[in-house]
């Protein structure tokens, strides 16, 4: 029998290296994506001889999505049992304050190219029986984060997105959101824009935790086994989801505050 087959984005370091580890680990092949082809070769060095293949790829490339999908399905047997759309950048900056290109880029990889993966992928999805898209949106997806405005945005444009296509392609194919607590990875090493401040530092001084890698990997394992869209994970993910739901006002309040504002 052939091996079951994930592709993921965001392969060279992170939840995709995560993830990557763990379903090579339970005898999937995987198929690694990134800009960072040294990541790429770091990552499949960590995993089972054999298991992997490697793509250096920008997801807002869409010949370079065909061209990756093909590759990596043709080595798999036809199989695209899971794609995770994983792959995204980090910013932080009021948005009043941040550069133009710097929002383009942030639009461009962390919602078009989502868009991308989705759109080319689903035709390989769709000839995989029992196949799954998960989308990586995040904690900042549930409630906007204040600093992190574009970020969130495109977090939540995830999230919709991810909504709509589990109604729409069901029942050939499942669409998974994974919507993450903070984790500190190179993602949150950004500058934000005329600050001397990272996306790391905005998250700590909001005073949210940092979620640790294997639950996360592991988290996508379940959201691929499981019925439920919405993959929520970690302590600050989890308190959000509630407030968002039962609390909106104290939520409010509490952003504000992190600002100095007035509530």
């Amino acid at each position: 029998m052939t091996a079951k087959a994930i592709f993921i984005t965001g392969g060279a370091s992170g939840i995709g290296q995560a993830v990557a580890k763990l379903f090579a680990d339970r005898g999937w092949r995987v198929g690694l994506a990134d800009v960072n082809e040294a990541g790429l070769a770091a990552t499949a060095a960590m995993l089972p001889a054999g298991m992997a293949t490697t793509h250096v790829m920008d997801v807002r490339d869409r010949a370079a999505w065909e061209k990756a999908l093909g590759d990596f399905t043709a080595a798999s047997g036809g199989r695209l049992d899971v794609l995770f759309n994983n792959a995204g950048i980090a910013n932080g900056g009021e948005l009043a304050e941040m550069a133009w290109e710097d929002i383009d880029r942030l639009v461009a990889i962390n919602i078009t190219g989502v868009i991308n993966g989705a759109k080319i992928g689903y035709a390989y999805l769709k000839a995989t029986p029992g196949s799954c898209l998960v989308n990586t949106s995040s904690a900042a997806g549930i409630y906007g984060s204040a600093g992190l405005s574009i970020y969130s945005a495109g977090k939540f444009a995830v999230r919709g997105l991810s909504e709509a296509l589990d109604a729409e392609w069901y029942p050939a194919v499942k669409v998974r959101a994974l919507m993450p607590s903070f984790i500190d990875t190179p993602l949150l090493d950004t500058i934000a824009p005329g600050t001397n401040r990272s996306a790391r530092e905005t998250v700590r001084d909001a005073g949210l935790e940092f979620t640790p890698l294997p639950e996360v990997a592991q988290a996508v394992w379940d959201a691929v086994q499981g019925d439920k869209v919405h993959a929520i994970v970690g302590k600050t993910a989890r308190q959000l989801a509630f407030a968002a739901k039962w609390m909106p006002g104290a939520l409010r309040k509490r952003v504000r505050s992190r600002l100095g504002l007035k509530q």
